[in-house]
């Protein structure tokens, strides 16, 4: 028996037999051309890139209706990389230059694209190096004269789990109509596309194994932990019978979740909790909705801005935003104004021929440096939020603010920008107004910036990285990322508690507040509204309904005023499992 440890994605447990994905481009040809012969190969990477988009594109048109929505939205994602100059046109310049065949240039861009993708610092746009490498793959497939699709039908067994190096969106598009228990991946982390589509298929799934692949035999039986991210081949009798009493109770409890949908969030003791919703696109509006979400806590609007050659103008920004919050019926949508900087940096930006000139991007032009360093597409962009608001409830929230001058600044060229919608005589709505707290100098100085602002939002993940300096992604330094270390609960007490006794609005939106370890333990710092992805959010609210606020409160001291991050771990389970 083999117990191998990865990333959790899609929640449940799946026993079943192993089939091994065969994929992969075979090897790479390299050849050199002849300046007559450079035309015709020219052409030939163009039919590719044309076969490749028509692909993509009808595999977005045959996504079946009880598919979750993420999936048409990554497979528009990769047919926009498709598109991308990068991977559309550089090859062809660099076969153009060097005289080489189609595959090898295409090669070469590849791993040019995958070593500054390395380089990023911010984890989610690191993880779209995967969505990189697919459509990459797919056009290599193509040049080459391999099959792209994932043909299961005539291989899978009632009880089949998936074996795979990589998973891509268009891979996934038929699971629900096959019979796919759970799927494990080498590849992948928990940002990554493949993690969002196993929790939204609701398919037990580990990805990020690392080599589970060359360590598991065609139908030898394995078992799929999609809730402690563990995959156990091979398993014996003992554990087969304790994983099938598991996975029992956890269905169980599922069954028990979905009936919450429509319950209000309150506490044993009649304390009502705002459960919000982080998104990037409109297509994950349909399912909030569904899940009896209160409103949008977070919309990434940097989506609408990368991948593309030009800044997305105002109109077109307007469009989207207004769709989204019609779609939100009256629920409160939290836009955060653009958050880009070096480490994730859109082809149109100045410096896009240095996109780590920084020594470290993550202390660099980032957040809302970049949007005053950039006050035309800050202005745009804000104006285009402001008209949207007509329509409904509507905030902005200003990232990575570091200070209040920061702060007044970022107010200035908000009246600036209404100041300019009204010379053009456009209507406007009002709007609330917030800011991100990742920062610790934020944290610690969040009383002055709450006298200028509605609400705020705490960004978990950062606060944590940049208070702990540590990079969770840095596998040498990951286990010292501790989101309940004493630091941290110190700051996230003095910034509820502060946000409470001035009267204001606090949430967290980063991934404490979708993880029910944490659940009990904000509660009881006197958090009252938490925004989190769609996924989590009935298993947050059936920890809710199962808390007494009162009691909770009482019981955080011990932690709150512990400095011992060892003992943190025996807290915080004391606390959870109080009565």
């Amino acid at each position: 028996m083999i117990v191998l440890h990865g990333y959790a994605a899609g929640k449940g447990i799946a026993i079943g037999r192993a089939h091994l994905v065969v994929r992969g481009v075979s090897e790479v040809p390299q050849s050199s051309l002849k300046t007559e012969e450079i035309p015709n190969e020219i052409a030939r990477f163009e039919a590719a890139v044309k076969t490749t988009r028509k692909q993509l594109e009808q595999l977005r048109g045959a996504i079946p209706e009880n598919a979750p929505t993420e999936l048409g939205a990554f497979i528009s994602l990769h047919l926009m990389l498709l598109t991308d100059a990068t991977l559309s046109r550089e090859p062809i310049d660099i076969l153009e230059e060097q005289a080489i065949n189609a595959e090898w240039a295409l090669k070469i861009q590849t791993e040019r694209l995958s070593q500054q993708f390395d380089e990023i610092d911010d984890e989610y746009l690191r993880q779209r190096k995967q969505d990189m490498l697919q459509v990459a793959e797919r056009l290599q497939r193509n040049l080459i004269g391999q099959s792209t699709e994932l043909n299961l039908e005539a291989t899978l067994l009632d009880d089949t789990i998936l074996i795979a190096h990589d998973l891509s969106p268009a891979d996934t598009v038929y699971f629900k109509d096959q019979r796919v228990e759970g799927f494990v991946t080498d590849m992948g982390g928990p940002t990554s596309h493949t993690a969002i589509l196993g929790r939204s298929l609701n398919i037990p799934s580990v990805i990020g194994l690392g080599n589970a692949r060359r360590l598991i035999s065609e139908h030898e039986w394995v078992i799929v932990d999609g809730i402690g991210g563990v995959l156990i081949i091979n398993p014996d009798e003992l554990v087969l019978t304790e994983y099938r009493r598991r996975q029992k109770e956890y269905r169980t409890h599922q069954r028990a979740l979905n009936k919450l949908k429509k319950n209000a969030a309150e506490t044993l003791d009649g304390e009502q909790i705002e459960l919000l919703a982080n998104i990037e696109n409109v297509d994950d509006v349909k399912a909030i909705h569904n899940l009896g979400a209160d409103g949008i806590g977070l919309f990434r609007s940097e989506f609408l801005f990368l991948n593309r050659d030009t800044l997305p103008n105002e109109a077109e920004q307007y469009e989207i935003y207004s769709e989204l919050v019609k779609k939100m019926k009256g629920k409160p949508l939290n836009i955060r104004t653009v958050d880009l900087g070096v480490d994730k940096n859109p082809r149109w930006f100045g410096n896009n021929s240095t996109p780590n000139a920084a020594l470290n991007p993550a202390l660099g032009l980032t957040g809302i440096r970049l949007c005053h360093a950039e006050p035309i597409m800050f202005r745009t962009q804000m104006r285009a939020i402001l008209r949207a608001a007509v329509y409904g409830k509507v905030k902005i929230m200003f990232p990575m603010i570091a200070s209040l001058s920061e702060l007044k600044q970022s107010l200035v060229h908000l009246e600036t920008a209404k100041k300019q919608l009204i010379e053009r005589g456009e209507t406007f709505g009002d709007v609330e107004i917030g800011c991100m707290i990742e920062i610790p100098s934020a944290a610690l100085t969040v009383s002055s910036l709450l006298k200028w602002v509605d609400f705020v939002s705490i960004g978990s993940n950062d606060l944590v990285q940049y208070t702990l300096a540590v990079d969770r992604n840095d596998d040498s330094v990951s286990y010292l990322y501790q989101p309940a270390h004493p630091a941290i609960i110190k700051l996230l007490a003095h910034i509820i508690r502060t946000a409470n006794r001035m009267g204001k609005t606090v949430s967290v939106c980063g991934e404490m507040a979708g993880d029910t370890q944490y659940t009990r333990l904000l509660l009881g710092l006197g958090l009252r509204t938490f925004s989190m992805n769609p996924s989590n959010l009935l298993s947050v609210k059936d920890a809710i309904l199962h808390a007494h606020a009162d009691k909770l409160e009482s019981d955080v001291v011990k932690l709150v005023r512990n400095e011992d991050p060892d003992k943190v771990d025996v807290l915080l389970k004391k606390l959870n499992e109080a009565a």
